[in-house]
């Protein structure tokens, strides 16, 4: 039990978009030198701006890029370590939007916080760039933002004027089975990255982040294609066959019966960091896939 609510916490984390708020250091403070940070999204973006160096310590999800393995662990959402963090000697800690008490309790120890907010597409690329500022890296920062609207761009461009198909994105549920189904509804990067891959989001009205559907609810919403989201270290342990088995059990879903049911692995795939623009590419091969012969 305790293993399964972990999981669900960090799918819930991993698919959050970022937006950072905290006092307005960005511009009236000097750059942060020892950085720790409790978001793996952030710290992805920290090593992106070029501020690898500087980061002090990181959360327990953290695995990309490979320097965060040498790091030293803090905690995540749920057991941040306090003392272990302030051993550290940062001088900012990024922390989730949730975690006020370790923000207070930073604070009295005089150190800054910044805490990690939910948002869409356009929320990761601004805390890139509010990243870039805070640790002296604006000019970086700006720089990869850029880079990945473009890329964006440049995924819109090939899927435009393509029939859109009805997609269920799914990027959690029981394996082999499909209870305790988690999939993106209306709001945040998911639900933007499908829609800029040239799909349209089969629960787009439902304005909430994830949605946990019925078996009844996913068949009146009859998605035309499937796509299913395997972050290492998730589902992607169970093989592939066995899991397209599983929608069996709905056969008259028209994804089902056509079989147009994809399977996509890699964390990149669910984290709203600097490889937004992969995890877009990756979802349009899978929709549109003559769109990039």
């Amino acid at each position: 039990m305790a293993a399964r609510t972990k999981k669900l916490t960090l799918a819930f984390l991993l698919v959050c978009g970022a937006s950072l708020y905290g006092s307005p250091i960005a511009h009236a403070q000097a750059p942060a030198k020892r950085v720790v940070s409790l978001v793996p999204a952030v710290t992805e973006m920290l090593f992106a701006v070029g501020a690898g160096s500087q980061v002090a310590g990181v959360g327990s999800y953290d695995n990309f890029p490979p320097e965060t393995k040498a790091l030293p662990r803090v905690g995540a959402l749920l057991d941040p370590d306090v003392e272990r963090i302030i051993s550290l000697r940062p001088d900012l800690v990024i922390t989730y939007g949730s975690q006020v008490d370790l923000e207070k309790q930073l604070s009295r120890a005089g150190i800054r916080t910044l805490s990690y907010r939910n948002g869409g597409v356009a929320n990761v690329l601004q805390t890139l760039r509010d990243v870039g500022r805070v640790t002296g890296h604006a000019a970086e920062g700006d720089r990869r933002a850029k880079e990945i609207e473009g890329r964006l761009d440049a995924i819109r461009a090939k899927v435009k004027g393509r029939r859109r198909p009805k997609t269920l994105l799914a990027f959690d549920r029981q394996p082999r089975t499909l209870q305790q189904m988690y999939v993106a509804g209306g709001r945040g990067f998911l639900n933007e990255m499908l829609d800029i891959a040239g799909g349209d989001n089969v629960f787009a009205d439902d304005r909430r982040e994830s949605v946990q559907p019925s078996h009844e609810i996913l068949l009146v919403r009859a998605p035309e294609v499937i796509v299913e989201l395997r972050a290492t270290g998730l589902a992607a342990a169970i093989g592939e066959r066995e899991e397209k088995a599983a929608w069996l059990a709905l056969p008259s879903i028209p994804a089902v019966r056509s079989g147009r049911i994809h399977m996509l692995n890699g964390d990149y795939l669910v984290v709203p960091g600097p490889r937004i623009a992969a995890a877009a590419e990756t979802l349009a091969r899978a929709l549109h896939p003559d769109a990039f012969k």
